[in-house]
This record gives structure tokens, C-alpha cells and sequence, in this order.
């Protein structure tokens, strides 16, 4: 998938190592505490060739529920340019031409860049999801459930 500079691929050899240490970057560190993702859903993002981030999805296919679930990072280095929307919109794209239509994401609620972020990318807010997470420390925090309708091609 391809924006311009931006391109959404699979995982190749080497990427584990550079999600591995985008996912330990301070920045990118205190809101995925876990360091874990999903290698087999999800898409290395490049700018100009170079590494820039990571996004992951869940797809739920059952008909009654058609939905996908995001998580992504972008690169400290290229925070606030934009390239988390574009990915997002990217990732949408594929998913409403396989007939989903709806996109959940949660950030924690304190996360402001990436829930301005997110709401760049048509994302709103749907309410709190109380002490839904934990952190390094294993306190728990609450994030903030947001949602994106896409219904005959349109925003919804």
C-alpha cells in the first residue's frame, strides 16, 4: 500500500529488530509498555525506503460483526508530520475494499498526540474503557475507545 513517500508492506527479514527497537523508544516505550505485536497482522511502514513505524490490526470476519482493531507507532523521529494518519487511512482503505466498515482504536487517555492524531484520521471519541491496560510499572490505566464508520464510501 502506497501514499507518495509512505508504503505499508509485510514483515521481511530484519524488521523484527527495528520494531523491537522502535517499541523501546522512550516516546513509543511509555504508551506500549509491553513491547509485544502482532508479527503475523500488521504492516512495516517506510518513508523514502527508510523504516518509520508499525501498525497492527485485528480483523474480526464474522459477517454479523465485520470490524478491525488497530494499534500503531510511528518513528520518534517523525512524530507530528502526519504519517500516523496516512497510515491509518492506508490500512483503512485495504480493509473497506475487503467490506469492513468499521475501526475501533484505543489509546490510552493521556496519550494526547496520538488521540489528535487518530482523530486527524476521522476517529471519535465513543467513551472511557476504564482501567483497561496496564503499564510497565503494572498500574492500571484507562483508555480512551475510539471509532471510525465508513458506509457507502462514506465517513460516517
Amino acid at each position: 500500500m502506497r501514499d507518495r513517500e509512505l508504503v505499508l508492506r509485510l514483515l521481511e527479514p530484519g524488521d523484527d529488530d527495528r520494531i523491537a527497537a522502535l517499541l523501546a523508544e522512550p516516546a513509543v516505550k511509555r504508551w506500549w509498555a509491553d513491547g509485544e505485536y502482532e508479527r503475523e497482522h500488521g504492516w512495516v511502514a517506510e518513508v523514502d525506503g527508510a523504516f518509520a513505524g508499525w501498525i497492527q490490526y485485528e480483523e474480526e470476519i464474522d459477517p454479523s460483526w465485520r470490524s478491525v482493531a488497530f494499534d500503531l507507532s510511528v518513528a520518534t523521529a517523525l512524530h507530528g508530520r502526519g504519517y500516523g494518519r496516512r497510515m491509518l487511512r492506508l490500512a483503512i482503505a485495504h480493509f473497506v475494499e475487503k467490506g469492513h466498515h468499521r475501526f475501533t482504536i484505543d489509546p490510552d487517555v493521556a496519550n494526547e498526540r496520538a488521540i489528535r492524531c487518530y482523530a486527524g484520521a476521522g476517529f471519535e471519541p465513543v467513551g472511557v474503557m476504564r482501567a483497561y491496560e496496564r503499564d510497565a510499572t503494572g498500574a492500571w490505566h484507562d483508555s480512551l475507545l475510539m471509532d471510525l464508520v465508513v458506509l457507502d464510501g462514506e465517513l460516517r
